[in-house]
């Protein structure tokens, strides 16, 4: 099972040694891109994108071309998230649409992307609210020609503000219990803890979150406020998180 590290330094790729997620908005700032030295995923900034313009500004041709880009230049990608659509109240009060809308974009992105770059190795998302959103969802890929039982990974959205709850929990079982193989978003700590035997792979930025809330470590102190961008801090972070994990082998 793969933990990917959040990480907002495209130069980490290059030195950090373990699997990290990345999001093109770090990387697309970037003129001469770092050869990864580990496997890493790119994360579309998805939420960000739809949070400050309540629509995808980027069209998914230029997207390809940036993926594209990174997995040549970079090496070593992993899996690229598609340009999907956030199903949270907040974010359907910024679109103006329907959690069913939002989740016939997700799905026509997936299928657009697949169809201009199939050798690209980029991965569907499950979408949804409810627990009925999310099987709605799954049937959506069907009928569209997608058979998520029997790809290597699929992510689950809109579960990263809600990971600790007993809902949310019960959702990811469900979908890992019907044999479909998952990516967690955006996981904290009570999230992992809760159910990291459910996920084949997880990615967090806690660490950071975490580093600004408290002293910067010990033999930092004096050249920083907070490690709230510090490597040193992410590692240690990151070797206690999975140390913790009580289900499978985390990596």
């Amino acid at each position: 099972m793969i933990f990917y590290t959040g990480a907002h330094h495209a130069d980490w790729l290059a030195t950090a040694g373990v699997p990290l997620f990345v999001s093109r908005r770090t990387l697309v700032k970037v003129r001469r891109l770092p050869r990864a030295v580990a496997p890493w995923a790119l994360d579309s900034g998805g939420f960000t994108e739809l949070e400050k313009h309540g629509a995808w500004t980027l069209s998914p041709r230029a997207y390809v071309a940036e993926v594209r880009r990174y997995a040549a230049e970079i090496g070593g990608l992993a899996w690229a998230a598609p340009q999907d659509w956030m199903c949270e109240p907040v974010m359907l009060k910024r679109t103006g649409l329907t959690v069913e809308e939002h989740q016939a974009r997700t799905v026509a992105n997936y299928l657009e992307l697949r169809s201009l770059a199939p050798e690209l190795p980029v991965i569907p998302v499950l979408q949804g609210w409810t627990h009925g959103d999310y099987i709605d969802c799954w049937e959506a890929y069907a009928r569209a020609g997608v058979d998520l039982q029997s790809l290597p990974l699929v992510g689950i959205g809109t579960i990263c503000r809600r990971q600790h709850t007993l809902r949310s929990n019960m959702i990811i079982r469900d979908l890992a219990a019907e044999g479909i193989r998952l990516h967690g978003f955006g996981f904290k700590v009570t999230g992992l803890r809760a159910c990291s035997d459910a996920l084949v792979s997880a990615d967090s930025m806690a660490w950071s979150y975490q580093a600004r809330k408290n002293p910067p470590l010990w033999e930092h102190r004096g050249l920083h406020r907070s490690c709230a961008n510090c490597w040193a801090y992410a590692a240690e972070w990151r070797s206690e998180l999975l140390g913790s994990l009580a289900h499978g082998i985390w990596v």
